[in-house]
């Protein structure tokens, strides 16, 4: 069982992991997080674990922040010195809610409610589990540099991805452009095909941002998107504008 564990006091996280111990030999506690950057960054770009431990109150912020800004389908059990969070802990995906100090038993207690909430304890579950594993994964977020400075944004927030001057780029409006690592052919596999759509060779578009479709002549389509400079014309290419259509009209 792969456990990771998101506290900034080095003695709580060792109590913390010699009460695991006791409790399951078996627990693999994969990484100790201190603070809300670098958990968002952890769980960004690593495989889910079975369970977090989480404080509140973390060096730069709540741990709430991390929610916001990263994916976490994974169960969380809270560990901290603050009653006045249990509620909106218990909005997220909160086992248990321990209030600091707390005992060998109500950790064991914590561990029997998970076991019990997220066992697959039927043939659907474990169907439906299984299924799960072949279905095609499409990214919700996306890493970007920002300078010195790495952002994490929606994929839905990004407006088109595009080549300019053989380099890859995801524009967010407002005039702003960023780099990014991934090919477009890779992106294309990657994102959510009932939102974005290659159009061509260089762009990606994103059907909330298209705000117009211009004929453009007898075999070709104008898009204009949200907030794009218009001295740069996007065109769908002869040979996508039938499937573009049909992708439009749904």
């Amino acid at each position: 069982m792969k456990v990771i564990v998101i506290e900034d006091e080095k003695p709580a996280v060792e109590k913390l992991e010699r009460m695991l111990r006791d409790i399951d030999p078996g627990i693999n506690v994969i990484a100790c997080l201190e603070s809300v950057e670098d958990s968002i960054n952890w769980l960004i770009k690593n495989p889910p674990p079975d369970l977090i431990f989480m404080d509140i109150q973390l060096d730069d912020g709540l741990c709430f922040e991390i929610f916001e800004n990263a994916e976490i389908s994974t169960p969380v059990i809270f560990t901290t010195a603050y009653d006045e969070y249990a509620l909106k802990a218990f909005r997220v995906n909160s086992v248990d809610y321990l209030l600091k100090p707390f005992e060998h038993e109500a950790l064991k207690r914590a561990f029997q409610k998970f076991h019990l909430l997220h066992r697959p304890n039927n043939l659907h579950q474990q169907v439906e589990n299984l299924l799960k594993q072949f279905q095609p994964k499409t990214k919700k977020r996306l890493l970007i540099k920002v300078g010195e400075h790495y952002r994490s944004v929606q994929t839905t927030d990004i407006i088109c991805f595009y080549i300019k001057e053989r380099c890859n780029f995801i524009y967010l409006g407002r005039g702003k452009s960023y780099p990014v690592d991934q090919s477009l052919d890779k992106a294309e596999k990657l994102i959510d095909p009932s939102i974005f759509y290659r159009i061509n060779r260089n762009f990606i578009v994103n059907y909330f941002a298209i705000k117009d479709i211009i004929v453009y002549s007898s075999s070709r389509l104008k898009i204009k998107l949200e907030d794009w400079p218009e001295e740069d014309d996007i065109l769908v290419s002869r040979e996508r504008v039938a499937d573009f259509k049909e992708w439009m009209d749904r």
